[in-house]
């Protein structure tokens, strides 16, 4: 996660709670919308912040730069196609996090507010849900990448994949601890910051 001192550390945290919130929501609207009324019946159909936070996680997050949210329970055998249904349903909060990522970069060009603090802010939304949907798309379990990949993997290929669950988080403990975790997304982030700056672009230019 991006690092920031001084009064902007302050605008982390209502950046990270709408980072956090579109990206659970978004897992479980697309499990509802596949016919799993479960992130219902556990009260996920929000952006209420509240319904999402893992307490400890967000510290962790906000501190620390590593953290996580309180995940969206599922019953993919509610779906018509299960593995489609669950690779939907994982890609789906990686996507939010860019779509937010998008419009505040182009909120950012357009120079809406003309405020510093808000600029400020939208700055830091943009930073947060950037990093937060490069880094989810990592296939360790148990982040969405992971089963997006055991989604589409064949069965077989799939079930010797799954028992990497165990030992995921210690993986990512141990790439947070030696400073790998970086030198792995940075390179990412930059190209896909590239290509929402792109996109962007092209957009503006026809307005």
């Amino acid at each position: 996660m991006p690092y920031f001192a001084g009064p902007e550390m302050l605008l982390r945290i209502p950046a990270l709670l709408i980072a956090i919130s579109f990206h659970e929501y978004a897992h479980a609207r697309v499990s509802y919308s596949l016919g799993d009324p479960t992130p219902k019946w556990r009260g996920r159909l929000t952006l209420n912040p509240l319904a999402h936070l893992d307490p400890i996680g967000l510290v962790m997050l906000w501190l620390f730069r590593f953290g996580w949210a309180k995940p969206v329970e599922i019953n993919p055998s509610y779906y018509r196609e299960p593995k489609k249904g669950t690779v939907l349903v994982s890609v789906a909060g990686p996507l939010a996090n860019l779509a937010l990522a998008f419009l505040s970069m182009i909120i950012l060009k357009l120079d809406i507010f003309r405020i510093g603090i808000l600029d400020s802010f939208i700055y830091i939304l943009f930073l947060y849900n950037l990093t937060l949907a490069v880094f989810n798309l990592i296939p360790i379990p148990p982040l969405d990448g992971s089963k997006i990949i055991a989604g589409l993997l064949p069965a077989r290929h799939a079930y010797e994949f799954s028992k990497l669950e165990s030992y995921g988080p210690f993986i990512l403990i141990l790439l947070v601890y030696f400073g790998l975790l970086g030198n792995i997304l940075n390179p990412i982030i930059i190209f896909v910051h590239r290509g929402l700056d792109f996109l962007s672009n092209l957009i503006l230019l026809r307005f």
